[in-house]
């Protein structure tokens, strides 16, 4: 994955994101106003999605744009046309916004993605102490000390591909939403994977490289500066920069590197995580 593409892409994609600009939709009302179908014809016509991609269908992606329907006892398929209703679901030449719903952040941090569609207009950008953790535990842990209860930016590190097989950090959401909640600005910066599960919160998550990989998130400390700019592109800490050049990396704790090796099936899969490129490489391991 190259999320560069996004830039791209974000002036015009129909994001799903948008699909429900009030909160009022249901997955039934998106069907009925053009759903899938809509959504992928849309983007294969304007030259987003490659139609020549193989599928478990025959005609490949193209077949995914078309709906059923019953003539008498007969199932037939056409075209999803126009959409039903476009309060739900537009063409890419009237997107809701005109931004999209992810955006490639570079820095002296790494390259990451953030998504925005959910995030209030206000908290697009985010300065604050860091606060470094090496576990989802670790964080909670904090939190329920009250130890977060102030502007922060946690880093959360290896999490990536190459420490622990890079697993879904959905723990991290519920408390940084609470501390939003209370008025302080956060944001969680992270080299592990989240699907959508950042919610409102600001995340620049898929950090790349990663810190098990001698990434700069390793060179990141407690009260460090960190800026997270979804406006400018910027993913940065605030260091001067012959001090970030000379600071030493940390290396992966010894305690996850042997507990990231045991239980569900781990040793399998040793040498893969050994091999792994990078999260927006797709984490592939056999090239």
């Amino acid at each position: 994955i190259d999320w560069n593409d996004f830039s791209d892409l974000s002036d015009v994609v129909p994001t799903l994101s948008h699909v429900y600009p009030n909160g009022s939709a249901d997955v039934n009302e998106f069907q009925a106003a053009g759903g899938t179908g809509f959504i992928i014809r849309e983007l294969l016509d304007a030259g987003f999605m490659h139609d020549d991609v193989l599928t478990v269908r025959q005609g490949g992606l193209r077949e995914y744009t078309r709906e059923p329907s019953l003539a008498g006892a007969s199932i037939t398929w056409h075209d999803t046309g126009a959409s039903r209703d476009e309060s739900i679901v537009r063409p890419v030449t009237q997107p809701f916004s005109a931004t999209g719903g992810l955006k490639l952040l570079e820095g002296n941090l790494g390259r990451s993605v953030i998504k925005v569609s959910a995030i209030p207009d206000d908290r697009h950008v985010i300065e604050a102490p860091a606060r470094v953790f090496d576990s989802q535990e670790a964080l909670h842990a904090a939190f329920n000390a009250g130890e977060l209860d102030r502007d922060v930016i946690c880093v959360v590190r290896w999490q990536g591909p190459q420490a622990n097989g890079m697993p879904e950090l959905h723990k991290l959401s519920p408390p940084l939403a609470v501390l939003q909640g209370k008025g302080f600005r956060v944001a969680l910066v992270t080299d592990g994977r989240m699907s959508g599960a950042s919610g409102k919160v600001p995340a620049a998550i898929h950090v790349s490289p990663e810190a098990a990989a001698g990434g700069p998130l390793a060179k990141v400390r407690d009260g460090d500066r960190v800026r997270v700019d979804a406006i400018t592109g910027q993913l940065q800490a605030l260091v001067p920069e012959a001090e970030w050049a000379a600071r030493q990396a940390d290396t992966l704790p010894t305690e996850l590197r042997e507990g990231n090796r045991i239980g569900m099936g781990r040793p399998l899969f040793t040498g893969m995580r050994r091999s792994s490129l990078t999260a927006e490489q797709g984490a592939l391991s056999w090239m």
